[in-house]
C-alpha cells in the first residue's frame, strides 16, 4: 500500500475496531493479515512481481496473490521457507508479549 492509502485504511480500522464483533474477528485474522502484507513488502521491496516471485518458487502467480491477500490463514511452514529462499531472506519466527495497544486498537 502506498503512504496515503495506509492513512486511508488506518482511519477505516480504527472507526471498525470500536465494533466489538468486529474487533473480534480482526484479532482473529490479524495474524494472516499481518504475514500477507509482509511477504507483499518483501516482494515490493525487491522489485517482484507475483509471477516472478511465483516463477522462483516453483508455483503461480495466483498462489502469491492468495497468499499476500490477508485472508488466507493456510500458511506452512514448508511455505514460509520457500518464501524464504526464493528471496534469499532468512525465515525468522519469534515469539513475544504484545505490545500495549492504543485506545480503540
Amino acid at each position: 500500500m502506498k503512504p496515503q492509502e495506509m492513512e486511508y485504511f488506518d482511519d477505516w480500522l480504527r472507526k471498525k475496531v470500536r465494533n466489538p464483533r468486529f474487533r473480534r474477528g480482526y484479532e482473529h485474522a490479524r495474524l494472516a493479515v499481518r504475514l500477507g502484507h509482509r511477504i507483499y513488502q518483501l516482494r515490493e521491496k525487491l522489485g517482484l512481481t507475483q509471477a516472478q516471485l511465483a516463477r522462483r518458487m516453483g508455483t503461480k502467480q495466483q498462489a502469491i496473490a492468495r497468499l499476500e491477500r490477508g485472508d488466507y490463514e493456510g500458511f506452512t511452514m514448508k511455505t514460509l521457507q520457500r518464501i524464504a529462499q526464493a528471496t534469499r531472506t532468512e525465515l525468522v519466527i519469534d515469539f513475544r508479549r504484545p505490545a500495549k495497544r492504543a485506545a480503540g486498537h
